[in-house]
């Protein structure tokens, strides 16, 4: 069933004037990305030629979507907004609170029963404002909106920074916090800083152990993890043609871990035919009646240097399968290389699991490649020697694969069907064989492999490969395994070798599916109560934050001076505190608890100049803020990488801290950061993070002034009374200030709509 197809058919119908108008002002040939963005201004059809990675832009998103752990704070936010309805299309898919132990009946039925309160609340606000809920089991968040939602030309945002997986469709498709999408459903204009734009020419035809997901393992490796931050990867050529659009969905999907806004593919056959398969023929006729707008002109791929801020050539043919890791997705390493450079570093070569699914690549093509080596190995008489985890997207891939002997084939290689659910890529995980703090080695088709990340264990050394990929390492056992070259040793003491994967795009037979686990709101809502317990440990409703005095910010205390990577992860752990995030005060308690400080590399303890004494950050914060201390959080480069959780900015926000100083930010954390009412700088001389000492105190001495393209100056106070005044930079136009000064921007929302 085609959802939205009134809504849809409004965005083709203006498509083509939208677009050719914008080629006339922009005064040469457009990008596929420029299109949509073009396409989708707030204020209709363009008037100005943007400056890429400069100019703030209103958009119009198409349409929201959100997963369960995200949308709590969302839509506890948008019950301040005072609307009575959603403005635009928007879903809540309940997918991360089930936790993967000992398979899929089991587990769904605890989590409905620990969870219940926060899924009643979800699912009693989705019918209260107009919003589509997804029941828990029904599916992982990016590929039901594959499956339902997404649509070529689109514009969609999402609180979870994988909604990028979208761009698989030729959508741009966006991660956002989850004041963003408040915005949206508030009927307001989504802000943007227009993208730079990435282009990724790809030849040739995936062959053998290649797989769609070593494209974007090998494009990490290049861009690394930072590399795309403010920009939109487009792919093009011939090779994008040649892929199945769950394969594009696969890479645009891991593009957020490169930092990259979105990632994008043109429209073309592969798409037309997955859109008829998933039974939206009528998006599939709509889309080819205006086919040319929905791709780069040709001029664009035929020169893209001429277009593209950055241009990078890959051949598929010549493309190595890769495994990448440990503890950082971009450090990436052909198969072939992976036992010397397993061994130079002492990475543990056993293999104790081998886990498929995730958003990344949980579709019916990837389990049917990685289910023909499990076959081999059944045949073969190879008994796996490694733990075998598998996460199908969707209650229709799960109904489709059981159908057609798919997952028979892992249950006969003793593999776990855990639930439709993010499950262990997202820590929703108690192993079976619980390590401890033990040195191990799993590998992975998920998309993100930090320190603690899957089962909260530092030292498990997680890779990252492509379904078929983890399927072969894991029937081995080993790291430093090659199926394209490697023997294996079966039951009976022969040698075998596997044999290249085969894939089916799609089902034969079609998808099908019993219960989808949609529910739809009522068409009004008004009567529905949404009931949060005062007394409740999971939900709480909000307090706005305090707007600023106006005044100059003085005697500012250092929290903490995190060193190297911290992500949101590191800011705001998921695993057993994603059951709190719903509740501000709570998930507070995990506030930069995984952030290293920088002055005795230890998390979790940093010193408080109130006591003099070392504590946990929550503990030490709690204490500046019941003082009525004003705190500053200084970190390094790319900080807040990862998840679009909003929490990462709305815990310290929550708990007195004033400023986060960083050498550079994340996107999607420093628009979080504005959001809330924080202030998020950088240094303007980076070797000034050096300058930073444990006992420090920070003046903000023209805070006053606080307006675009200022700088802002910060005396720093050291302990014996000496003193540095650095220059310091931020990126706030006058909207975004006026967030500032509001306290929030969900104050200011809140302002306007009682006007």
């Amino acid at each position: 069933m085609a959802y939205d197809i009134d809504m849809i058919k409004k965005v083709y119908s203006q498509m083509a004037e939208r677009v050719n108008t914008a080629r006339e002002v922009v005064g040469k040939p457009l990008t596929l990305s420029e299109k949509i963005l073009y396409s989708h201004l707030w204020d209709g059809a363009a008037k100005e030629a943007y400056q890429r990675g400069k100019d703030y832009v209103e958009f119009a998103p198409d349409r929201i979507a959100c997963q369960d752990a995200t949308a709590q704070m969302a839509l506890l936010q948008f019950m301040q907004a005072g609307k009575k309805q959603v403005a635009v299309p928007t879903t809540v898919h309940c997918d991360h609170l089930i936790q993967a132990k000992m398979g899929a009946a089991i587990d769904l039925q605890a989590a409905n029963k620990s969870s219940s309160e926060v899924f009643d609340f979800l699912e009693s606000v989705s019918n209260k404002y107009g919003i589509g809920f997804w029941k828990p089991g029904a599916g992982i968040i990016h590929q039901v909106v594959l499956e339902n939602y997404a649509f070529p030309g689109g514009m969609m945002i999402g609180t979870d920074s994988h909604t990028v997986n979208a761009g698989g469709l030729g959508m741009v498709a966006i991660g956002v916090g989850g004041a963003d999408a408040v915005d949206v459903m508030a009927g307001m204009a989504w802000e943007l800083k227009f993208p730079k734009l990435i282009g990724v020419k790809l030849t040739g035809s995936l062959s053998g152990w290649t797989a769609a997901k070593d494209v974007i393992l090998k494009v990490a490796g290049i861009l690394t993890v930072k590399g795309g931050t403010g920009a939109i990867i487009e792919y093009f050529g011939e090779g994008a043609r040649s892929m199945s659009a769950t394969g594009k969905g696969t890479i645009c999907n891991m593009g957020a871990e490169v930092g990259a806004t979105t990632s994008t593919f043109g429209y073309d056959e592969s798409m037309d035919r997955y859109l008829r398969a998933t039974d939206r023929a009528e998006v599939a006729d709509a889309a080819n009646e205006i086919k040319e707008h929905l791709t780069g002109d040709d001029e664009v791929y035929a020169n893209p240097e001429q277009y593209f801020d950055e241009v990078i050539e890959i051949n598929l043919s010549e493309l190595k399968p890769h495994l990448n890791g440990p503890f950082t997705p971009d450090l990436a390493t052909p198969i072939s290389e992976m036992g010397a450079k397993a061994k130079e570093n002492d990475w543990p070569i056993n293999v104790d699991w081998g886990l498929i699914g995730s958003c990344t690549n949980s579709s019916y093509e990837d389990l049917t490649r990685a289910a023909s080596i499990a076959k081999q190995a059944v045949d073969k008489k190879v008994k796996a020697k490694s733990d075998f985890g598998i996460n199908p997207g969707s209650e229709q891939i799960r109904f489709t694969a059981e159908r057609d002997g798919l997952l028979k084939i892992f249950e006969d290689l003793d593999a776990t069907i855990f639930t439709n659910a993010c499950g262990p890529c997202i820590g929703q995980w108690d192993r079976s064989d619980r390590k401890g703090d033990e040195k191990n080695t799993i590998v992975h088709s998920f998309n993100r492999n930090f320190s603690k990340r899957a089962d909260g264990n530092p030292n498990t050394h997680a890779f990252v490969g492509s379904p078929e990929m983890v399927a072969a390492i894991a029937i081995s056992g080993r790291l430093d395994f090659d199926p394209t070259r490697d023997k294996l040793i079966n039951e009976d003491g022969e040698e075998v070798m596997l044999d290249e994967p085969t894939g089916i795009e799609l089902p034969s037979d079609g998808f099908d599916v019993e219960e989808d686990g949609y529910v739809p709101p009522n068409e009004d809502g008004s009567s529905v109560v949404v009931k949060v317990a005062e007394d409740s440990e999971r939900l709480q409703l909000l307090t706005p934050f305090e707007p600023w005095d106006g005044k100059n910010l003085m005697g500012a205390k250092l929290l903490i001076k995190a060193f190297g990577k911290c992500t949101t992860d590191h800011i705001s752990m998921a695993g057993p505190w994603l059951r709190y995030r719903g509740h501000l005060d709570n998930i507070s308690n995990n506030c930069l608890i995984g952030a290293i400080n920088a002055y005795n590399k230890k998390t979790n303890f940093v010193k408080s100049q109130l006591t003099g004494e070392y504590d946990g950050v929550p503990a030490v914060q709690r204490t500046y803020k019941k003082e009525g201390v004003p705190t500053v959080v200084v970190g390094d480069h790319n900080y807040g990488e990862g998840s679009s959780r909003e929490h990462a900015a709305m815990e310290p926000r929550h708990l007195g801290v004033k400023v986060v100083l960083v050498k550079s930010f994340a996107r999607i954390h420093e628009t979080n950061l504005k959001k809330q009412g924080m202030l998020g700088l950088t240094f303007d001389n980076e070797a000034d993070y050096d300058l930073i000492q444990e006992d420090d105190t920070f003046n903000f001495i023209d805070l006053e002034d606080f307006a675009p393209d200022k700088q802002i100056t910060v005396e720093i106070v050291h302990a014996d009374g000496s003193k540095d005044t650095i220059k310091t930079n931020h990126t706030y136009n006058q909207p975004q200030i006026e967030w500032y000064k509001h306290g929030s921007a969900l104050n200011l929302i809140k302002k306007q709509n009682a006007a």
